[in-house]
């Protein structure tokens, strides 16, 4: 009886290691994801959407008082905007961003010139560009 039990209680105590094992090792393989979000510039329009594509793929159709808040896997990544709403502008813009694990990128998408373009959060504008891009 004692053989048993102690031959059931190895077996146990192996698979216990070897899932903890298997779980470790699917742990490892993958880093955490990052965190990208894309916002609206308030004086973007009432009545303009924009695309945003990642990697190629369309991800959100980004309308008035709403913004993009996604996880994104850690590596090199292509954000693309593109108007939704006015056929005057064919040219999608894009920026590259590095996602590193655990980190948030934050991005404004702006208008400007008859171009959409996202801007990183942090980048420094004149006073004149901001008095214009305030909230009225």
């Amino acid at each position: 009886m004692t053989s048993r039990r102690s031959f059931g209680s190895k077996a146990l105590l192996i698979l216990a290691f070897v899932c903890a094992i298997s779980i470790s090792t699917v742990a490892q393989a993958s880093p955490p994801p990052g965190r990208v979000v894309v916002k609206r510039v308030p004086n973007f329009g009432w009545n303009l959407a924009f695309q945003l594509q990642i990697d190629g793929g369309s991800v959100a159709t980004i309308a008035p008082r709403h913004h993009f808040d996604g996880w994104m896997p850690a590596g090199r990544h292509l954000l693309t905007v593109v108007t939704a709403s006015y056929v005057g502008l064919p040219w999608p813009t894009s920026t590259i961003v590095n996602v590193e694990p655990g980190r948030t990128y934050v991005f404004t998408a702006m208008w400007d010139s008859n171009l959409i373009f996202l801007r990183p959060a942090g980048v420094w504008l004149t006073p004149g560009k901001e008095w214009e891009l305030r909230a009225h």
